[in-house]
């Protein structure tokens, strides 16, 4: 990768590219510290340190969003309510496309028909921001974080919060469009990709405190040894997460295709063998998101409300990631989302009817119904395989939180398959540009 990257420098474009995507994310890094106005900096700071103390047990949704912010959701700056809300957007749009049929006809109409689709995901990215910035809004007067606490001022300030919020989540949506258009990689992905490697000291500094606590030179006092091969046991469950994570990247089963020799005019044509692949991770790691963004709706429904006891205290406690009922609930999501994601995005009888039209066999099915059933129980078995690996990879970091304590460690099995993930196809892109401008000879 670091040769990949060392290589593409030499090439002018390419490194004016490569200084604009930097340049992006140096921006938004800077929208990441800047503060909204009207919040009292020193209750914020108070209250989030409590938060992320070691063993705290945070509020699911605040993590999650924290997280994918780069930590500029805990800080209530510009950009806090991150690149989520146009994630969430993005992923209902292309639900929607195949619920509604008017959508469906737009995603068929090629170049025109994609930006009229990105335009009304740029609006329900704008309100899905505004929603949620109500939400944090809600929170934080709830917890004493604002300034202003009744009357005119209280009103005043709750718009000019929301719309700084909403106004962030717009331009964190520009900022990725800029980088495809003049950067290297998907936007949407560097910026998520840069917010969760900015966490990376945070997750350090919050092991290097467990294996204080290990010592008994923490804050704790007295030594707790345990936490020493806690602390190991994570870095050796990370790395291994890491290595399966990349092979499972580029895992795929293909199906082996004969194409029949026909003679057109003069001319023959066909007669040769190729596959069809498939990958084993199809959704990528939007089921995992997915799965996260409908669990955490108790957890923003409890920012609007802010139930410190009774029944409902003990409902919203159900949802905590701490719980067995959220672990069992996360793991069933990703498998449902996994197929639904599968059966929008691939469609077996189209594919074999396309096979058909084209002269393509697969070797021992026979054409029409008998290949499509083929291919719909090879997806049907692939998916199952990369649910099951979203699952264990989304899973680990919870279950291994649960039964070491180890709590506030901010990367979670979602932020390593985006990390990885981003970092394998970024590198894939720059290679693709560098063949394109012929920087290896024909015989390398």
């Amino acid at each position: 990768m670091f040769k990949t990257i060392r290589n593409a420098w030499s090439i002018p474009d390419l490194r004016k590219k490569l200084l604009f995507t930097l340049l992006i994310i140096v921006v938004f890094r800077i929208g990441s510290v800047i503060p909204v106005p009207f919040i009292d900096t020193a209750a914020l700071q108070e209250a989030m340190q409590g938060a992320n103390s070691v063993g705290a047990e945070a509020n699911n949704m605040i993590a999650y969003l924290n997280t994918l912010s780069g930590g500029a959701f805990s800080n209530a700056t510009i950009f806090a309510m991150g690149i989520t809300p146009y994630i969430n957007s993005s992923i209902i749009i292309q639900l929607l496309c195949v619920a509604i049929p008017a959508l469906e006809r737009l995603s068929k109409e090629g170049e025109a028909g994609r930006k009229k689709i990105g335009t009304i995901t740029r609006y329900v990215t704008v309100g899905l921001g505004l929603i949620q910035g109500t939400a944090y809004f809600f929170y934080l007067h709830n917890s004493g974080i604002t300034q202003y606490r009744e009357g005119f001022s209280m009103v005043f300030a709750a718009i000019v919060i929301v719309l700084v919020f909403t106004a962030g989540t717009a331009l964190m949506m520009w900022l990725g469009e800029q980088i495809n258009k003049n950067g290297i990689g998907n936007g949407i992905s560097i910026l998520l990709f840069a917010g969760i490697i900015a966490r990376l000291p945070f997750t350090c500094n919050m092991l290097i405190e467990y294996w204080k606590l290990g010592l008994g030179s923490g804050e704790a006092g007295s030594a707790q040894p345990q936490y020493f091969v806690f602390v190991i046991l994570w870095v050796v469950i990370f790395l291994a997460v890491i290595w399966i994570i990349t092979f499972m990247q580029d895992s795929e089963r293909r199906i082996p295709i004969q194409y029949a020799k026909r003679v057109v005019g003069r001319k023959m044509y066909g007669g040769q063998s190729s596959h069809l692949p498939i990958k084993v991770a199809l959704g990528g790691v939007l089921p995992i998101i997915f799965a996260s963004s409908i669990l955490s709706i108790p957890s923003t429904i409890n920012l609007f409300l802010n139930v410190k006891e009774g029944f409902w205290k003990g409902f919203f406690d159900l949802f905590n990631s701490n719980s067995w009922l959220y672990i069992g609930l996360y793991f069933i999501l990703i498998l449902m989302f996994a197929y639904f994601y599968t059966t929008i995005q691939y469609n077996p009888i189209e594919m074999a009817n396309n096979l058909k039209a084209n002269n393509g066999t697969v070797p021992g099915i026979r054409p029409g119904a008998p290949t499509a059933e083929y291919i719909k129980r090879i997806l049907s078995r692939i998916t199952l395989i990369g649910a099951l690996f979203l699952s264990v990879i989304a899973l680990v970091p919870l279950i291994y939180g649960k039964f070491t304590n180890m709590g506030g460690l901010s990367l979670g099995g979602t932020s390593i398959i985006i990390v990885v993930g981003v970092a394998l196809e970024t590198v894939k892109q720059l290679e693709s540009q560098m063949m394109m401008r012929h920087y290896k000879g024909f015989l390398d």
